[in-house]
């Protein structure tokens, strides 16, 4: 019997901008990856379906759900987790200040997925872009002003 080859479990890839080589099998979950391996634990897992958003990471700078992404997927990309995001972003400031933040469980993924609108979106650019990501406890409208207040903060910034 002719031994098996095995696949290179170790994957490259950059989170929060540091390079890292995680040894793990290739089918594993990025979202497993980031929260048990990296200690990213920003990142929340609601259904591990893709179905909620809580999960939602960038990847090479589009929004993902991460409960979906194996790691393979992830090999040689970059991924940003909301501890990627500085403290003093206008998202997260927005979040506060408008009280789009409750209980926490959605935040992180809601502001990932809102990196990815343009400068100076409409309120239906904000519904749309935000159509995946669920919240139990906001009714919405608190998230989508400061989605709408942070673009207008960050619209003069290159990013």
């Amino acid at each position: 019997m002719a031994a098996r080859s095995r696949l290179p479990r170790s994957v490259e890839l950059t989170v929060n901008g540091q390079a890292v080589t995680v040894d793990r099998a290739p089918m594993v979950r990025l979202l497993d990856v980031l929260r048990e391996d990296l200690q990213l634990t920003g990142t929340k897992e609601g259904c591990g379906e893709g179905e909620c958003g809580a999960c939602t990471v960038l990847l090479d700078g589009e929004p993902v759900c991460s409960c979906l992404v194996p790691l393979a997927q992830a090999r040689g990309r970059d991924v940003v987790t909301i501890e990627g995001v500085p403290a003093d972003h206008p998202l997260k400031r927005a979040f506060v200040e408008e009280g789009g933040a409750q209980c926490g469980m959605c935040t992180p993924g809601m502001i990932m997925a809102a990196l990815s609108l343009p400068a100076r979106p409409s309120l239906d650019a904000v519904r749309a872009g935000l159509a995946g990501n669920l919240c139990r406890c906001t009714g919405y409208e608190a998230i989508y002003r400061a989605v709408q207040k942070a673009a207008f903060e960050r619209s003069g910034i290159a990013e």
